[in-house]
C-alpha cells in the first residue's frame, strides 16, 4: 500500500467547535490522517474551511461521497437533533459512519440507528473520553485484575453519556439494567472561562449539581457533576475506583502485593522535551510505578489529551472499516445515552427508576 493508503482518509459533515479538533488533527498529524472534504450548507463557512484549513467543502453529502477521493469514512459531527438523518443518508449509500456524541437524542431514535446496524450499516460512535491518556490508564489497571474484583466507581469528571461510558468501563459492566435514583442542587459561584476563554467580569452564576446513583446489582456507580466542571479554575475534577484488593483515588494507586503487603504509588504523567530533553514536546506515557499502563500513540503530534483520544478513534475507526473489530459500537453509546436518559427522568420524577433491556443489548 502507498504512503497516502495508509493515511486514515476521512470526510466531515459540520463545521462546529467539535469539528475543528478532527481539522486540527489531520493538519498537524499529515502523514497519519487526510480530511478529503467537508459538507456544509454555508457557502461562507465554506470559503472559510477552504482557506483556513485547506480542505475542500461539499454543499451536500452526496457531493462529498460522489466526488471526494478514497474516504474510508465520515465523521458526523453536528448536533444530535439532525445527526439521525445525515447517518442514515450515509448509511443507504454504503458510507461507514463515524458519529459524534451522541448519535440520537432520545431512546426512540436510539433504537431507530440500531436497526440500521442490524441491516448491515457500519456506525462507530467518536466517544473520546475512555480514550483520554488518563483515563485509559485508570480503565487499564481496573481491568488488570490488580485491584481484584471491581465493585465501586465514583465519576465527577464528565457530564451525561461520557460519564455513563467511563464508569461502564470502570465497572465492567455491559448492558446489565440498574435502579437509578437522581438528585440535584443547586448553588452559586463565581462565573469562569468558557470555551470562548475567560470571563470578562466577576458575577455570580448559578449552578446545578445532579448526584446519582446506579446500581448494578454487585457494582455500584455514582455520578456526580456540577455544570461548571468542565471549565472551572475553582470546580476540580474526582474519580474513585475500588476492588476487592485496591483502589484508584484520582492519581493514586493502593493495592495489596499480597494480604500483608499493601503498595501505593501514583500515576505519573511522563513528558519529552523537560529539563534540556530534545525529543521535541509531547506526552510520552503514564507511568505506574514501574510499569508503562498507558503510551501515546501520537508522540510526533503536540496534541492535547483530549486530541490524542479524537485521533485514537479516528485510527480505531480505520482499522475497523479495513476488517478490524469495533472499538465504541452504536451500541455502547446508544447504552450511556440511555443510561443518561434514565438519570434525567429519575432527577425529575424524584424516585428511583429501573432501565430495561434494549434492542441494541441482544
Amino acid at each position: 500500500m502507498s504512503a497516502d493508503g495508509n493515511r486514515v482518509r476521512f470526510g466531515i459533515v459540520g463545521t462546529g467547535w467539535r469539528s475543528e479538533f478532527f481539522l486540527r488533527i489531520a493538519r498537524d498529524l499529515p502523514e497519519r490522517f487526510s480530511v478529503r472534504g467537508l459538507v456544509t450548507r454555508s457557502e461562507v463557512k465554506g470559503r472559510a474551511v477552504e482557506a483556513g484549513w485547506g480542505v475542500k467543502p461539499y454543499s451536500s453529502v452526496e457531493a462529498l461521497v460522489s466526488e471526494a477521493p478514497d474516504i474510508e469514512f465520515v465523521v458526523v459531527s453536528v448536533p444530535w437533533e439532525p445527526a439521525p438523518a445525515i447517518i442514515r443518508d450515509l448509511s443507504a449509500r454504503g458510507m461507514p459512519v463515524l458519529s459524534e456524541t451522541p448519535p440520537a437524542p432520545d431512546l426512540a431514535g436510539l433504537v431507530e440507528l440500531n436497526g440500521l446496524v442490524e441491516g448491515g450499516a457500519r456506525i462507530q460512535v467518536a466517544e473520546q473520553y475512555h480514550l483520554q491518556p488518563l483515563h485509559a490508564a485508570r480503565i487499564a489497571i481496573a481491568s488488570s485484575g490488580k485491584l481484584g474484583e471491581i465493585s465501586h466507581a465514583r465519576v465527577s469528571v464528565c457530564h451525561d453519556y461520557h460519564a455513563m461510558s467511563l464508569m461502564r468501563k470502570l465497572l465492567g459492566v455491559g448492558f446489565e439494567n440498574a435502579a437509578i435514583t437522581a438528585s440535584g442542587f443547586t448553588s452559586s459561584i463565581v462565573d469562569g472561562p468558557g470555551r470562548d476563554g475567560g470571563p470578562e467580569r466577576e458575577r455570580l452564576v448559578a449552578s446545578r449539581q445532579t448526584i446519582a446513583r446506579l446500581d448494578f446489582g454487585k457494582k455500584m456507580g455514582i455520578y456526580d457533576f456540577e455544570d461548571d466542571q468542565y471549565f472551572s479554575w475553582i470546580r476540580s475534577q474526582d474519580l474513585v475506583v475500588r476492588g476487592t484488593r485496591g483502589e484508584i483515588h484520582d492519581g493514586t494507586v493502593r493495592r495489596l502485593v499480597d494480604f500483608r503487603t499493601p503498595v501505593e504509588y501514583e500515576l505519573r504523567r511522563v513528558n519529552s522535551g523537560e529539563n534540556g530533553n530534545l525529543e521535541g514536546h509531547h506526552l510520552k506515557g503514564i507511568l505506574a510505578g514501574e510499569e508503562w499502563v498507558y503510551l501515546n500513540p501520537f508522540p510526533e503530534g503536540r496534541l492535547s489529551d483530549d486530541e490524542i483520544a479524537v485521533a485514537s478513534s479516528l485510527e480505531a475507526m480505520a482499522r475497523y472499516v479495513r476488517g478490524g473489530s469495533e472499538f465504541y459500537s452504536l451500541a455502547e453509546a446508544a447504552q450511556d445515552r440511555y443510561l443518561s436518559i434514565m438519570v434525567a427522568e429519575s432527577l425529575k420524577s424524584g424516585t428511583t427508576v429501573t432501565t430495561s433491556t434494549q434492542p441494541w443489548a441482544r
